[in-house]
């Protein structure tokens, strides 16, 4: 999938995740595609919930070898 923007967050538990991403969208124009991977298996459900409470889209989430894959649209 195409990203303008990757985010590594690799080795940080929640909220670190979700701050970083945060602050990286908010750098983004609307549109924009952020990749992000994560090490956190509680991840999931915390960029589920971020996605929903901001408006941000979570286009797709998958996760390999213990290493979870988000892509986010900036709202």
């Amino acid at each position: 999938m195409h990203f303008d923007r990757e985010l590594d967050v690799k080795g940080l538990n929640c909220p670190l995740p979700i701050l970083r991403t945060k602050k990286a969208l908010s750098d983004m124009s609307p549109g924009q595609v952020l990749h992000v991977l994560a090490t956190d298996p509680g991840s999931l459900k915390d960029f589920q919930a971020f996605a929903r409470q901001t408006g941000n889209e979570l286009l797709s989430s998958a996760e390999v070898d213990r290493v979870f894959e988000y892509f986010l649209k900036r709202k």
